[in-house]
């Protein structure tokens, strides 16, 4: 699950947003001011931040400035139709998207994937690995060959890629509509099945017991992950 921090001192603009994150999957963090964004983005794993311009205590603009000495986390800025200097000075100074206010719910939630999808194509930062090792499992994404205990498996496109996007955060609960944006990079349609199937067939590759897995789990009302230590 990504965590977002909504940072906005209208508290009805928060509480918008966090309903609109939330139908997508999203865990919101609120903040009210500057200085509250920087403490959760200092404390919390985020992803990404929505950050208003115009805040009392510590505006958008010097929390973005402070932010960028120890984070690389996306910023999208929420501005006033009036505000474009703001929008000028906040792009130079490490903004990646702006949003006008009244904004659309629809291209709110466009602009968090894009740049959500940037983010973590390019790894947040750090170098992605290409090669992952959990328990008897070994992918090797150069090679795109998954063996099991030495042994070479068959994988359909789409299972390979649900199982490297697993293994890449294993230890992370998804739910099948995140696992679905995220390898079909598509607005999830029947996620739910979708993903069961998928998830059933690589247990009856991997597993040495489908009933009973060890490496992908499954958590009762919130979705899916792969285990990092599989007993």
């Amino acid at each position: 699950m990504y965590n977002i921090i909504v940072c906005d001192d209208e508290r009805d603009i928060v509480s918008a947003l966090e309903i609109y994150l939330t139908a997508e999957g999203y865990h919101v963090l609120r903040a009210e001011n500057g200085r509250e964004a920087l403490t959760l983005a200092n404390s919390e794993d985020a992803h990404l931040m929505l950050l208003d311009v115009m805040m009392p205590q510590m505006d958008g603009l010097e929390t973005l400035s402070r932010l960028r000495e120890f984070s690389n986390i996306p910023v999208i800025l929420l501005t006033a139709k009036s505000e474009d200097t703001d929008k000028i000075l906040g792009l130079n100074v490490g903004a990646d998207d702006y949003i006008t206010k009244p904004f659309n719910p629809v291209e709110v939630l466009a602009r968090v994937r894009s740049q959500l999808r940037r983010y973590l194509q390019l790894g947040g930062g750090t170098v992605r690995p290409t090669s992952f090792v959990i328990g008897g499992i070994e992918l090797d994404d150069n090679a795109k060959a998954v063996t099991v205990d030495g042994e070479p498996v068959s994988l359909t496109p789409k299972e390979y890629d649900i199982l490297r996007f697993l293994m890449q955060n294993a230890g992370t609960v998804f739910t099948p509509a995140e696992i679905y944006r995220r390898v079909w990079d598509d607005i999830p349609l029947n996620a739910a099945g979708a993903i069961a199937v998928h998830i059933r067939h690589l247990r009856e590759k991997l597993e040495i017991n489908p009933a009973e897995p060890r490496y992908i789990k499954v958590v009762w009302g919130k979705g899916y992950k792969m285990e990092v230590n599989p007993t």
